[in-house]
């Protein structure tokens, strides 16, 4: 991206890098560009919205999943969940707009790559400030450190419920039946999400 901006406000950052096909995350003011997911994560991605996507139909709830929305957390931070569900009338306003939430989701997903560190402390920090409700990590590689998901490292599906301003974790691993307070019926396993079998 041609610019000579040291340092980024959101409203640069909305219009230099809504056209981009590089996606960036806007940190602290400075633009930080995404490495492109692999193909599993892609497909993780995708598993997760198509069930979120039915879950909301079947309890005709007015929100909406979103894969490469925006989620800005702070005056000069906006991050990219891997799935962000939203109020269906926080989307209609975004309609025609770059489509970078001010509004708190109802649910973020970030799916762990090699910037994990972002994933366990920044963002989960940013979120919970910001009073996103419930927070997943699906950590598919067992990369995070094992403070984070234990000893032996073992992929990890962590979810952090909202309560009285701050994250309680539940975490998930193989064939355990997940719990999701946001979708409480939702009926999946650990081991399907990370295999994401579309």
């Amino acid at each position: 991206m041609a610019s000579t901006l040291v340092h980024w406000t959101f409203a640069d950052y909305l219009r230099e890098t809504h056209s981009s096909e590089i996606r960036y995350e806007l940190v602290q003011g400075e633009l930080v560009e995404m490495p492109p997911p692999t193909l599993q994560h892609l497909r993780i991605a995708k598993f997760l919205e198509r069930c979120f996507d039915r879950e909301i139909e079947r309890l005709h709830l007015a929100w909406e999943s979103l894969r490469e929305a925006g989620q800005r957390t702070e005056a000069e931070t906006s991050r990219l969940p891997d799935v962000l569900v939203v109020h269906k009338q926080d989307a209609e306003a975004l309609l025609h707009e770059p489509t970078v939430f001010t509004a708190p989701g109802i649910l973020a997903a970030e799916i762990v790559s090699t910037n994990w560190r972002d994933d366990y402390l920044h963002k989960l920090a940013e979120y919970e400030a910001l009073g996103i409700p419930e927070y997943w990590i699906v950590d598919y590689l067992a990369l995070g450190a094992a403070r984070y998901i234990g000893s032996p490292k073992r992929p990890t599906l962590s979810i952090y419920q909202l309560a009285e301003g701050e994250y309680q974790l539940q975490q998930f691993q193989a064939d355990a039946a997940i719990i999701s307070p946001t979708f409480p019926q939702l009926q999946l396993t650990a081991v399907q999400i990370f295999q994401a079998n579309l």
